[in-house]
């Protein structure tokens, strides 16, 4: 699948949510690792991606885990997008 391919797959779940893992998906693809290595390599929990994707919220302590893992900032893993109502 094409990198924007999978950010319009994405962008299907983002309808009304406040904070957007957007900016993880773009460190993914800058950084080339793939859903596939942070599960099998890294043992990250398969389930965590599928929220992330549903826009669901996580732990602090899981944010920095994907900070660790990904060595980057927490801005490179989400961020706040006002309600638009």
């Amino acid at each position: 699948m094409k990198y924007s391919q999978y950010i319009q797959y994405v962008n299907l779940y983002s309808v009304n949510k406040m904070i957007s893992y957007q900016p993880f998906y773009q460190t993914l693809f800058r950084k080339g690792i793939t859903e596939y290595h942070l599960i099998f390599k890294q043992g990250v929990d398969a389930s965590l991606l599928h929220r992330m994707k549903h826009r669901k919220p996580m732990t602090t302590t899981t944010l920095n885990t994907l900070c660790e893992i990904l060595d980057c900032r927490v801005e490179d893993i989400l961020e706040y997008v006002p309600d638009e109502e």
